[in-house]
């Protein structure tokens, strides 16, 4: 398959010769749900900023669709979605207001804009919704709102930090089954998450990183064998 996302020898120093990041080298290619574990402060979303570009780093390079995040930022922003783990929106807009206002920075147009959010919006049970004020909104009704902004311009690569947190079980089902869809189309999908039995359900493919550096990585299949995904995590987080 192609590679959507390459991250070649990334590392990203703070302060005096602390690395966040240590030497990190991964392919995510095209269809894709790759899982990227390891404790708080192990370099998670240190790396997953540094990959959508809002974290200038120091070694490396970052391959997106085979442009480069550090000189063809636009390029790669216009092929990829960002869901951090705490959506930072406009609250003063009402939830369709900051879908159409997503949905113009993209150039959608208005037939395919409605298509797109009328699908994701039922399926997320927010319809109903999206007329009031985000500031209204729960952390969960912020969460999908998110998320089906981060859809509307059907990315190549969707990147994603800790993105079930504050999702209702139905809601985390629904995202479940629109990840596996999207895949078998051809997106990529790249998130962290400490929930490990959603990640080896979840995902074909996985990295494990502990204090900057990835420790393990392969497909599912190779790293968890006849165990499962927590028992694989504890033993590598103990060794290295």
């Amino acid at each position: 398959m192609k590679p959507v996302l390459e991250i070649k020898n990334y590392t990203k120093i703070y302060g005096e010769a602390k690395k966040a990041a240590d030497n990190v080298c991964l392919t995510v290619e095209a269809g894709d749900i790759y899982g990227f574990i390891g404790h708080n402060g192990a370099g998670k979303s240190t790396t997953i900023r540094a990959v959508v570009g809002v974290l200038d780093f120091t070694e490396g390079e970052i391959l997106i669709d085979g442009h480069s995040v550090k000189s063809e930022s636009v390029e790669c922003k216009k092929i990829t979605s960002y869901i951090p783990d705490n959506p930072d929106l406009y609250e003063n807009l009402s939830g369709i207001q900051y879908l159409d206002f997503i949905a113009d920075v993209f150039r959608i147009d208005g037939k395919k804009r409605e298509e797109v959010i009328k699908k994701y919006a039922d399926a997320f049970e927010i319809t109903d919704s999206l007329g009031d004020l985000i500031s209204s909104y729960s952390h969960g009704m912020k969460q999908k709102l998110a998320i089906i902004s981060a859809l509307i311009h059907e990315p190549k690569l969707i990147v994603m930090d800790e993105p079930f947190v504050g999702l209702d079980p139905k809601a985390a089902f629904t995202l479940k089954q629109i990840m596996h869809e999207l895949c078998e189309k051809g997106t990529a999908i790249f998130f962290s998450t400490h929930v490990l039995d959603v990640a080896e359900k979840l995902c074909n493919k996985v990295a494990i990183i502990k204090g900057g550096k990835i420790i393990d990585s392969g497909t599912m299949e190779e790293l968890v064998g006849k165990k499962s995904l927590e028992e694989v995590f504890l033993e590598v987080q103990d060794e290295k």
